[in-house]
């Protein structure tokens, strides 16, 4: 039987996120603000996230962007969810790539 279900050991734990709209040859449409219809600027995100989360949320350029140490000693810390590899979708999808 295949292992399907992962747990981290703190040395395991990212480093990084992948940042899937940097490598994106057809990038989706920019997300308009409903009031101005304009691109979003981080600017618009802060009064739902913080400064950082809003520059990730709109980033398009970089590839992988850093977890902060602080973020990632919580993650070692606490983390009740495994991750759960989705060999069927793998399977469905046709990719040798591997899907948690």
């Amino acid at each position: 039987m295949r292992q399907k279900k992962f747990i981290l050991q703190d040395s395991e734990m990212p480093k990084a996120w992948f940042n899937i709209q940097a490598v994106m040859p057809n990038k989706p449409l920019p997300i308009l603000h409903p009031g101005t219809k304009q691109p979003l600027k981080p600017e618009d995100l802060y009064p739902i996230f913080c400064e950082e989360c809003s520059r990730q949320e709109l980033d398009r350029e970089h590839e992988w962007i850093p977890i902060p140490e602080p973020v990632r000693e919580q993650y070692a810390s606490y983390r009740c969810t495994p991750l759960v590899r989705a060999y069927d979708l793998e399977q469905a999808l046709g990719t040798p790539a591997h899907i948690y």
